[in-house]
């Protein structure tokens, strides 16, 4: 039998058993009902599956990956598709027709919300917004924050590690994480959704999971912590004149009212045009323009009509000694949203502006002025053309340095950046992950022992390497590290 002949029947018998085992409305294999999950968000990656499966429960998925694993069938696991280095979406070229996506958004049910224990668990397909309303509903704060709440969905985030505006006073979702229920690579199911606070009964399986982008096993189910809603809450968006002046003040305001202070976002001025020009209704906070900017919260879940007093009394003295230039506090949940969108409606202006080079980057917070200082200069004297800007979460030391430039500079740029980065401590990704996009900046920044400790993890878990292929690094290019 011709191998085209063959491969085409195996298919089909796939696809068969596949329908006979969950929903047939489950599997979609039309191409126009497909599209939207083979392309990223930022549309950079784009593959082709066999077919788009939907299971709604967890034993659905477990079947999905039993029956793949049979077949010799990739599994390309996929959440709200928000991810920025094409981490949830199909390879293209050879792999095409020997994977498929399976999308955990039909699993979607808040399991139970615990107010004495602090936990919410949740399907992996429930909506970020939709699990922070559940917890602000019995009175409780989910503080994992992204621009894509909206639709950025619980597995993906804890299979991301993802971060966002919360993490300089909670951590990453790492630190939020108490157990998990995963699907492994062979189909079994391994329930680790104790909510414990404490559980030394040997190795901390969940850690493996999260921030492992799919790779070694589909998270399902996720326990994570809550905390009281903040009942005082100040906002101020503030003009400075520079990074360094933006990580004294950070230092200031820290020093003053410690971990009240629950995020701290920078924003070069060209970040703020960029969603002025893109965002209807938008204005300037400011009576004038200055080169950067923070955003500033502070909270407490103490009632407090002195929070607001402090951060005034702060800022002025901080004015006095020439931190800060201006600054304006929000007087009303209405204005506090409002400034916050000028900053989460970021990444969408880029992307409607043009193609950038993206850089997730993170050095120890005593460097970022460095590492602002140097990156611009740096980019320009290789790419002339290039036009860099700078936003992101100082308080935690994550910086997003982007750059306007051709897609043939990029490879230029990157190395640049990851060079400057790496020679001041720092990692080349700080949250959104590695995917697609950073699988050979990986091997070139990561120390070889850290790459042949992970490689040996994810043989161990995925020895038939079916789950997110191509993704993180390529199992099937590894021999020259010594595996």
């Amino acid at each position: 039998m011709p191998q085209v002949i063959g491969d085409t029947l195996q298919k089909s018998g796939f696809l068969r058993e596949l329908k006979s085992a969950i929903s047939g409305s489950a599997v979609k294999t039309d191409r126009e009902a497909m599209s939207s999950y083979l392309v990223d968000w930022r549309g950079r990656h784009e593959g082709t599956a066999l077919c788009v499966v939907e299971p709604s429960t967890v034993d659905e998925v477990a079947v999905v990956v039993r029956t793949a694993l049979s077949h010799g069938v990739k599994v390309v696991p996929q959440g709200g598709n928000t991810g920025l280095v094409g981490g949830g979406v199909p390879l293209a070229g050879d792999a095409v027709g020997q994977q498929i996506v399976l999308s955990l958004r039909r699993l979607n049910r808040i399991r139970s919300i615990n107010v004495l224990d602090n936990v919410i668990v949740a399907d992996a397909g429930v909506v970020l917004q939709n699990a922070q309303t559940a917890a602000r509903d019995v009175g409780r704060l989910l503080p994992v924050s992204l621009a894509a709440e909206g639709s950025a969905q619980i597995g993906g985030i804890v299979s991301t590690n993802a971060g966002g505006t919360g993490v300089l006073r909670y951590g990453t979702t790492r630190e939020l994480v108490l157990g998990l229920e995963v699907v492994l690579a062979d189909g079994s199911i391994w329930n680790g959704l104790q909510p414990l606070r404490k559980n030394n009964s040997g190795y901390d399986l969940k850690q493996l999971f999260i921030g492992s982008e799919g790779t070694l096993g589909i998270v399902t189910a996720a326990a994570l912590k809550l905390f009281p809603l903040p009942q005082s809450r100040v906002t101020a968006f503030v003009g400075l004149p520079s990074p360094d002046a933006a990580v004294n003040l950070l230092r200031d305001l820290q020093s003053e009212i410690g971990d009240c202070v629950t995020a701290f976002e920078l924003m070069q001025r060209e970040c703020l045009e960029l969603v002025l020009g893109a965002l209807d209704g938008a204005r300037d906070p400011l009576q004038h323009s200055h080169p950067w900017y923070a955003l500033v919260e502070a909270s407490t879940a103490l009632r407090s009509d002195t929070l607001a007093d402090t951060i005034e009394k702060n800022l002025a003295i901080a004015f006095e000694a020439g931190i800060v230039a201006d600054a304006v506090l929000a007087h009303s949940e209405q204005q506090r949203a409002t400034l916050w969108r000028l900053r989460e409606e970021i990444s969408e202006a880029e992307r409607r502006h043009g193609t950038s080079a993206k850089h997730d980057i993170s050095v120890p917070v005593s460097r970022i002025a460095e590492f602002l200082h140097h990156a611009p200069a740096a980019v320009k004297n290789s790419v002339p053309d290039a036009i860099p800007f700078a936003f992101g979460h100082v308080g935690d030391g994550n910086i997003h340095f982007n750059v306007f430039a051709s897609a043939e500079d990029t490879k230029t740029i990157n190395l640049v950046i990851y060079d400057l980065v790496t020679a001041l401590g720092g990692s080349i990704s700080a949250e959104h992950g590695i995917g697609l996009s950073k699988v050979d900046l990986l091997k070139r920044y990561k120390d070889t022992r850290s790459m042949l400790l992970m490689q040996s993890v994810r043989k161990a878990l995925d020895p038939d390497a079916i789950l997110n292929p191509g993704k993180v690094f390529d199992l099937a290019k590894t021999t020259d590290l010594g595996l």
